[in-house]
């Protein structure tokens, strides 16, 4: 699966695994910039879990930690 220029991202969950998301209206910037993240991630509505959950992301891919999300998608990663 593409990850389709920056519009997703993998959320890393506390026991290991890895949830992929959408991110609305949002494009991530690449690994190389000095800032990690390009926009305001405490607004729950532009996220989108898209279901495939992995121990091992691609290694192209942006990785987000649990910890730097909203509370209301901190427990959304854990239904799936």
């Amino acid at each position: 699966m593409g990850l389709k220029h920056g519009k997703y991202a993998y959320i890393e969950r506390k026991d290991g695994w890895y949830i992929k998301v959408r991110l609305l209206n949002i494009r991530l910037k690449k690994k190389g910039k000095k800032e990690k993240y390009s926009f305001d991630i405490n607004d729950p509505t532009k996220y989108i879990i898209v279901g495939t959950k992995t121990k091992k992301p691609p290694y192209k891919a942006q990785i987000i930690k649990e910890d730097d999300l909203p509370e209301e998608v901190q427990k959304i990663i854990y239904s799936i």
